[in-house]
C-alpha cells in the first residue's frame, strides 16, 4: 500500500466527472487500499479517487472512531436507488479543503448499489452519517464539492482563502 497526494482546492481537477470503473480488478482493488491507507493517514473518513488525481467512480469510507475497530467500505461505480425526503444536516469538512467547515444537508437515509472491492454488486440501506460521508464522496465523482452546496458568499471566503494558501505555500518552496 502507498500513501498518496491529496489534492487541495482550487484545482481543476476537483471538478473533473469521473468515469465509471469497467470492473473491480487488481489495480482498483489497489488503488482502493491506497486510498483507505490515505484517508486513515490524513486523517479523514472518506475518500474519492477525483482527489488523489484518478478521474474514477471509486471512493473509500469508514466512519468508525478512533477506539472501534475499523469498517472500510469500498465502492466502485456507486449509484443511489433511492432518498428520503428527510435531510440531515451535517458540519461537513474535506481532506481536499482543509481545516474549512460548513453545514450541509442531505437525505438522511439512501439506497446504494455498487461494485465493491470483490467485484461483487451489492445494495445496502445507509443512513445518518455514513449516508451523509458516502453522497459527500460521491458529489466528488461529479466533480462538486461540499462547498457547492453552500452560499456563494461563504464558498468564495473559503476557495479565497485556500487558494491565498496555495500561493504562499508555492512562494515558501521556491524560496526555500
Amino acid at each position: 500500500m502507498a500513501l498518496l497526494s491529496i489534492i487541495t482546492a482550487p484545482d481543476p481537477r476537483l471538478k473533473i466527472k469521473a468515469k465509471p470503473v469497467k470492473a473491480v480488478n487488481d489495480e482498483i482493488r489497489r488503488l482502493m487500499d491506497d486510498m483507505l491507507e490515505t484517508m486513515y493517514a490524513a486523517p479523514g473518513i472518506g475518500l474519492a479517487a477525483p482527489q488523489v488525481g484518478v478521474a474514477k467512480r471509486v471512493l473509500v469510507v469508514d466512519i468508525a472512531r478512533e477506539n472501534e475497530k475499523p469498517q472500510p467500505l469500498r465502492i466502485a461505480n456507486p449509484e443511489i436507488l433511492w432518498r428520503s425526503e428527510e435531510l440531515a444536516t451535517y458540519n461537513e469538512g474535506c481532506l481536499s479543503l482543509p481545516e474549512h467547515y460548513a453545514d450541509v444537508s442531505r437525505p438522511a437515509r439512501i439506497k446504494l448499489r455498487y461494485l465493491d472491492h470483490e467485484n461483487e454488486i451489492r445494495e445496502v440501506e445507509l443512513e445518518g452519517l455514513l449516508a451523509t460521508c458516502v453522497q459527500h464522496e460521491m458529489d466528488h465523482l461529479e466533480g462538486v464539492l461540499f462547498v457547492d452546496h453552500i452560499s456563494p458568499l461563504k464558498r468564495n471566503i473559503i476557495l479565497r482563502k485556500l487558494a491565498k494558501l496555495k500561493r504562499q505555500k508555492t512562494t515558501e518552496t521556491v524560496s526555500a
